[in-house]
């Protein structure tokens, strides 16, 4: 099992951010041009949703595993093949408060399986090529909405 991960700090507060990425169908923070719903009318928090990610052609299809007000995090899987070669997909997403400073911590993980060939490349993709990225647009994001 591989596990790709991505950390940064934000200067707002972990409430604030929380606010922001807490709805399941909201994903324009992450800098992400593309629709985003979630199939069959129902809430962005409510485990078991599914949200469909339209991007250049191509559907991604994610379902909501866990989400946790108290713990300002939740965790989701691909609800249909993934357009990587990658299997057992389980991501987590948390925001954590910096007490010292008010900040907020953000952490984005993925676990998941691929061929040993494919562990580097895959691992890069998620941590740079995905978390680094949409957590930079978080911050542009946030930057914007204060």
């Amino acid at each position: 099992m591989a596990k790709a991960f991505f950390s940064t700090v934000i200067d707002h507060s972990a409430d604030a951010v929380w606010s922001v990425i807490r709805p399941f169908g909201h994903y324009a923070w992450a800098g992400v041009r593309s629709e985003t719903i979630i199939e069959e009318g129902r809430a962005g928090d409510q485990v078991g949703s599914v949200r469909r990610v339209g991007t250049g052609g191509t559907a991604l299809r994610q379902i909501l595993l866990a989400h946790s007000d108290m713990d300002r995090c939740y965790s989701y899987a691909f609800a249909s093949p993934p357009p990587f070669p990658v299997e057992n997909y389980l991501a987590t997403i948390r925001v954590t408060p910096v007490v010292e400073t008010g900040q907020a911590f953000i952490e984005w993980w993925a676990t998941f399986d691929c061929s040993g060939e494919d562990r580097e490349r895959m691992t890069d993709h998620f941590e740079r090529k995905g978390f680094a990225v949409w957590l930079a647009a978080l911050r542009a994001f946030m930057a914007k909405s204060s």
